[in-house]
């Protein structure tokens, strides 16, 4: 296939297709019943007459946020069990207080499908990983009964509402059937994914304090069995708050003492009851971390969720009952948390708990083709990995069913669009999407009713007032500026834990501009509505979908003895790729050799994130500083992106120049 110019699109939505979207139907219903502005019966009769029908729908959803979010409630039929006294009780960011007064229950939401005897058989999640050839399946009825059991056991044990419950599980269905377990009785989840080390996710549960947590014995990944039964064992001992532990025997060790067994707690046969929680009541902590300090304790509303779920999943990505959903994701990304959204539509969710690349790179295709995925969710480091390996999936397994791939976790270069439609399919609908673990969703993606270009973004999603802005706070198009959201989203935070006064939360979102969410992303909104990211702004590390701030980095590295210092940095290349080296600055008579390298490895991998390993360590004199001391990152990752460095950094403000100089050399070696 020869590959269209710029401005030509690689692909068009079938018109019948895109005239059967459940995206058309509701702006035909809300322009009917709250004032959205009209969508003609016919199809677009071109691009770009469908870019300026959807740029339309999005300037109302975004100008008039209390009938837009009205229309959702009510085009999925969102069930209050208390009605809310307002849409948006407060637009000021941040601290926008959404339906004060309601109250619901996220979990309701998502076990609707299982209240129709139709669906009873039906597949709710289909599960495989690298030791299953064929997937198992739990069925509506059985998630039904399976949340019912384990909801009712929570709270026998005194779990309630405003509990924290966690998790260190992979993606498997004990860990979808926890969570809503966990929801339906308006406790707190959290989880953290079982590659984290000990310290890694102790610096995430000890500030929340759970009393519960569901813990492996240890998970298969890379064709290997990794035992997890020492770190479990660390954080029980240092988690004071628990007073239950439920033991999920993935590799069939037994139960720790005083631990309780999954099968036990799911047994029984009992309708789950859902507790109605406030709107703004929290349904999970999620982590992000900055540059400093512990992780950022997220916490997201069962209500925000709900919503921004809803309309993600049914208007975005078209998701249905029909349709079967497939993210490769662990338990700690928030495209987990998303991965849950399709049950919300009544689709058919697959979990994967393996490596997408073991035994071979094309692991994931396989798992896409043998569940018979309609919606194909992965990272765009994995498309690229592919591409490299000369992968042809869409020649060597049956692809037929995917309608939909998505891609996220770092901007997809253009030679990545090329590929999927180039070895995948062409007659596939690539929607490359960018949000955030702060939301816990998009901010600009997919739209089934617009072409696709090349290495472009279709358009912000509806209800996100995303733009571009320079750094005096004006709007621009076509040129580079940072993303920022000028009015406020139900799933934003409600704020951090243990920041009541609510200063970290403002100083991660608000600082720049005030009462504007800036999101830390180099973006583009191009003239034609779409838009192009470029990567972080700031420093914070985003490798493979997983956020880290760089202290975490430093808390490991630097409590080496040979270690005086250390400057980590991640840098989005433009074929795709992500280098993150870590330069470090040695003790007194110690020297960079292999056995010090390694150390610094290992520890990484085991204390803190396989992800997380540098891809080089390399020594250096001595590291830049602010003249307060703090050590310089977001200038030396402009440096080696290529800005100059009177323009990366005032020169007046660095203690030493001559550090700052060594990474522009480093940045000139690397080109040649």
């Amino acid at each position: 296939m020869s590959t269209p110019t710029q401005d030509q699109p690689l692909w068009r939505p079938n018109p019948a297709r895109a005239a059967a979207t459940s995206l058309v139907a509701f702006q035909a219903w809300a322009a009917e019943h709250h004032g959205a502005p009209a969508a003609p019966l016919a199809p677009a009769a071109d691009d770009q007459q469908a870019a300026q029908r959807y740029a339309d729908l999005h300037a109302w959803s975004t100008a008039d946020l209390d009938r837009f979010w009205t229309a959702v409630t009510q085009w999925f039929d969102v069930r209050f069990t208390e009605v809310p006294e307002a849409v948006l009780a407060d637009p000021a960011m941040p601290g926008a207080r959404w339906f004060p007064g309601a109250r619901l229950n996220y979990a309701e939401h998502a076990l609707r499908a299982a209240e129709d005897p139709a669906n009873a058989d039906r597949p709710a999640i289909l599960h495989l990983d690298e030791t299953t050839e064929q997937p198992a399946v739990l069925t509506w009825s059985e998630l039904r009964r399976q949340v019912g059991s384990l909801a009712a056991a929570l709270r026998a044990r005194g779990i309630g509402p405003g509990d924290r419950v966690g998790a260190y599980l992979p993606n498997v269905p004990q860990a979808a059937v926890a969570l809503l377990a966990t929801a339906a009785v308006g406790a707190i989840w959290t989880s953290c994914a079982p590659d984290f080390g000990a310290r890694s996710v102790l610096d995430r549960l000890q500030q929340i304090e759970p009393a519960v947590l569901f813990a492996i014995d240890g998970y298969h990944y890379g064709g290997k069995d990794h035992d997890r039964t020492e770190v479990v064992a660390e954080l029980r001992r240092e988690l004071p708050s628990l007073h239950t532990v439920v033991h999920v025997p993935l590799l069939g060790a037994p139960a720790p003492d005083g631990a309780l067994q999954w099968d036990d707690l799911v047994a029984d046969d009992v309708a789950p009851v859902f507790e109605p929680v406030p709107f703004d009541h929290p349904l999970w902590v999620l982590y992000s971390s900055g540059t400093t300090g512990l992780p950022k304790a997220i916490v997201q509303s069962q209500g925000g969720i709900l919503l921004e779920h809803l309309k993600q999943a049914g208007l975005h990505l078209d998701l249905g009952p029909q349709d079967r959903f497939l993210w490769y994701t662990s338990t700690g990304w928030m495209m987990w948390n998303f991965l849950l959204a399709g049950l919300l539509v009544g689709a058919t969710i697959v979990t994967y708990d393996g490596s997408p690349g073991h035994p071979d790179t094309g692991a994931l295709w396989s798992v896409a083709a043998r569940t018979r995925a309609t919606v194909l969710g992965t990272s765009a480091a994995y498309v690229i990995a592919s591409r490299k390996a000369e992968l042809h999936p869409g020649r060597d397994l049956d692809l037929s069913a995917v309608r939909c791939i998505g891609t996220t976790g770092s901007p997809l270069p253009p030679d990545g669009f090329r590929w999927i439609y180039e070895e995948v399919k062409q007659d596939v609908w690539l929607a490359s999407v960018s949000g955030g673990t702060d939301v816990c969703s998009c901010f600009v993606g997919g739209v089934p009713t617009l072409p696709v270009y090349l290495g472009e973004i279709q358009a912000p999603c509806l209800g996100a007032a995303v733009e571009s802005w320079d750094v005096q706070g004006h709007p621009h198009t076509d040129t580079v500026g940072e993303l920022v959201v000028t009015k406020p989203i139900p799933s934003m935070p409600t704020g951090f834990w243990n920041d009541p006064e609510g200063t970290r939360y403002h100083d991660s979102y608000f600082d720049t501009y005030p009462g504007i969410w800036r999101h830390g992303d180099w973006i583009t909104v191009t003239s034609r509505g779409t838009v192009v990211i470029h990567g972080r702004s700031d420093s914070t590390l985003n490798r493979q979908g997983v956020r880290m701030g760089s202290a975490d980095i430093y808390e490991v590295v630097e409590r080496l003895p040979e270690i005086a210092e250390s400057l980590v940095i991640g840098l989005e290349e433009p074929d795709g790729g992500y280098w993150m080296p870590l330069f470090v600055v040695l003790a007194p008579g110690a020297e960079l050799d292999q056995d010090v390298i390694g150390r610094i490895r290992t520890s990484l991998r085991t204390e803190l994130s396989p992800r997380h390993v540098p891809d080089e360590v390399i020594a250096v004199r001595g590291l830049p500083h602010t003249l307060t001391g703090k050590r310089i990152e977001v200038p030396v990752k402009r440096i080696l992106s290529g800005t100059p460095l009177e323009q990366a950094v005032n020169p007046g403000s660095v203690d030493n120049l001559d550090h700052l100089r060594f990474f522009e050399q480093l940045r000139v070696d690397r080109q040649a």
